[in-house]
């Protein structure tokens, strides 16, 4: 019997992921502390969901992709809500989801093309960028959350400063500050992550144009 792999533990997580990240778009504008509990909480399950595909061997592609598609819609979504709250930002706000969603889409592309089982493996003659981004789990980890904070901070700050520290600066409103570079040093990982994949794209083409021409004159 053919094994449902739609009811696997990791997809079961992911559905929970979105589950959690409908509900916190929907109260984005009203309920600020059940939007930034949902949407937290999902991002959280990410890293619980790649532990249990690696625990009990149930790493799937569409696993991958349902994660890679939650993770983009997600900060998207939140980026939408903060164009809105802080109409003067917009266009870096529209920069900044653009980046995102065309250098993993591109990348996952590229991946799918040259056989590779996931979008996070990078060969050692890469981007030595890409290569520890990838390839060290606290890197990523670090960069991811302190991205998805920084945003998250913005987002709260639209509603309250947050609890005072050293009675001069709000909470949230430290935590953006110490998050930001990690925002945007993410940004420029993205940026490279665009023009490595565009460039493997490029070598594709140029090999499958080379093999068509070689069937063609022999």
């Amino acid at each position: 019997m053919a094994e449902n792999i739609f009811l696997f533990v990791p997809n079961l997580i992911g559905y929970a992921r979105i589950l959690l990240a409908l509900v916190s778009f929907y109260y984005m504008r009203t309920d600020y502390v059940t939007a930034t509990w949902c949407y937290l909480l999902s991002g959280f399950l990410d890293a619980l969901d790649g532990h249990a595909a690696r625990y009990l061997n149930q790493g799937t592609k569409f696993g991958a992709m349902l994660d890679q598609l939650t993770d983009r819609c997600a900060t998207m979504c939140l980026l939408v809500t903060l164009s809105h709250f802080y109409p003067d930002y917009m266009f870096w706000f529209q920069l900044s989801m653009s980046l995102d969603i065309a250098s993993h889409w591109l990348h996952l592309h590229c991946s799918s093309i040259q056989g590779r089982t996931s979008h996070k493996f990078i060969d050692t003659s890469g981007n030595p960028v890409l290569r520890i981004y990838y390839t060290s789990r606290p890197v990523l980890f670090f960069m991811c959350a302190g991205n998805e904070l920084f945003y998250s901070m913005l987002y709260l700050l639209y509603f309250i400063d947050g609890p005072p520290v050293f009675g001069m600066i709000g909470a949230f409103e430290l935590i953006a500050y110490l998050t930001a570079p990690v925002a945007l040093v993410k940004s420029g990982i993205s940026l490279i992550h665009l023009i490595v994949a565009s460039r493997n794209m490029g070598i594709i083409d140029v090999a499958e144009r080379e093999t068509a021409a070689a069937e063609k004159s022999g």
